[in-house]
């Protein structure tokens, strides 16, 4: 009996994702374990590894499909004896649907009826957010890149069968689908496009850039953000890494300021448990430990790998772990689990330059700290003024869940731990 492979949920989130490669073609015997394909989600290419054994009988979905939902049958696999051969006979048995189905199902649209009779059914069912359709139309909308939800069906009552699929233009009806409820309150509804005779060029959104545009639209326009900025001096710390990539130049470790940031928030957010909290409706969690997720810049987006119990790391580890988590994520490599989560997250733009900004909560994280770039400036030094390097910190805050003076003792504790660096090591 033929098996289905179906679109599987790399990430408790993840509704849908793009088949980025086959690496198995018809035919090919694969065993369990054997990767054979990759999967491009929202975050990252993913590895989609076999269960069952058995000869790729047929592949339903192209490499580079976009938009495939979880649970699409993508391959099916023939167990291990069966003809092969005789698995594109299966394939095409739905096609005998116009036998199935009434003839109304692939003859033209029957006639408007009466006002006084009752409408035909939608097409989902009272049961849940199933869509009743074919198997053939289901695949024929999936190629084709169709939302079944914005098509009413002509089967019986209400299925989506054949003709009602290819009577739809791809992506019209993805268009005209309404929102999920939970993203209608938040996003926007979309833009024409005006380019007023300017050239330009247009690119389709990446996932990570779609879903990037979501979460911070949800952010800014759910999480009441609070700002608080102070200047810190960090001479002394830049002595104190120096010093130690000295001592450290022997193991190959060669650690960054964004190390020593890291290492900073974490332990301020341990010494202030107001502030490593997260709002959660009528309840507030409050973590025992700090996970800090760090923006690291890539060519399709921005993701936030996961420094985990920062706290009670060395900074060595910490710098050896971010540029694995780096490099992991700049190949799209990195695991549901290395991304997702976190207690707090920190954005540092000092090596473009960058003097003070102000970054957009990570939600549901409760705050997020903005590193700028260290410069010399007039500083007062033992009530003398002096020329200092210095750097602004801002700390955006939740304010459901932090209060503004939990906020502004979590940036002196920052700021004691970065001009005072010894206790970084302690």
């Amino acid at each position: 009996m033929a098996i289905e492979l179906k679109m599987p949920a790399l990430s408790p989130t993840m509704e849908e994702g793009t088949l980025a490669k086959w690496l198995v073609k018809k035919g090919d015997k694969i065993e369990p374990g054997d990767v054979i394909a990759e999967i491009e989600t929202d975050k990252a290419t993913m590895e989609f590894e076999a269960i069952d054994e058995g000869v790729i009988a047929d592949i339903a979905i192209e490499a580079g499909s976009e938009n495939v939902k979880v649970g699409t049958v993508i391959a099916t696999l023939a167990e291990e004896g069966e003809d092969v051969s005789a698995a594109p006979a299966k394939k095409a048995e739905p096609k005998s649907e116009a036998k199935a189905e009434p003839a109304v199902a692939e003859s033209a649209p029957a006639p408007t009826p009466a006002p006084e009779s009752k409408p035909a059914p939608a097409a989902s069912s009272s049961d849940g957010d199933r869509i009743a359709a074919s198997p053939l139309a289901r695949r024929i909308a999936a190629n084709r890149g169709i939302d079944l939800s914005a098509i009413k069906g002509s089967g019986p009552n209400g299925r989506i069968v054949k003709a009602d699929v290819e009577g739809a233009k791809a992506g019209s009806a993805a268009a005209a689908a309404p929102a999920p409820a939970s993203a209608s309150a938040i996003t926007p509804a979309p833009v024409a496009a005006q380019d007023f005779g300017i050239p330009h060029t247009a690119e389709k959104l990446s996932n990570m850039r779609k879903t990037i545009a979501r979460r911070l639209t949800e952010s800014k326009q759910q999480v009441p953000h609070i700002y608080l900025t102070v200047d810190i001096r960090l001479d002394a710390l830049l002595k104190l890494r120096a010093e130690l990539n000295d001592s450290l130049a022997s193991s190959g470790v060669k650690l960054s300021v964004n190390d020593l940031m890291i290492k900073a928030l974490a332990k301020s957010l341990i010494a202030v448990p107001a502030c490593n909290v997260q709002f959660a409706g009528d309840q507030l969690l409050s973590f025992t430990r700090a996970d800090i997720s760090v923006a690291v810049s890539i060519p399709a987006g921005l993701i936030t790998p996961i420094v985990v119990d920062a706290g009670d790391k060395t900074v060595s580890k910490i710098s050896t772990e971010m540029k694995d988590l780096a490099a992991r994520a700049r190949e799209g490599k990195l695991q549901p689990q290395e991304y997702q989560g976190g207690t707090a997250s920190l954005s540092n733009m000092g090596m473009y330059g960058i003097k003070q900004f102000e970054a957009v909560i990570n939600p549901p994280q409760g705050m997020i700290m903005a590193i700028g770039a260290g410069e010399k400036r007039p500083y007062v030094v033992d009530d003398s003024l002096q020329i200092a390097t210095v750097m602004s910190a801002t700390g955006s805050f939740d304010h459901r869940a932090i209060d503004g003076a939990d906020g502004a003792q979590l940036m002196q504790v920052f700021k004691d731990l970065i001009e005072k660096p010894m206790g970084l090591l302690a």
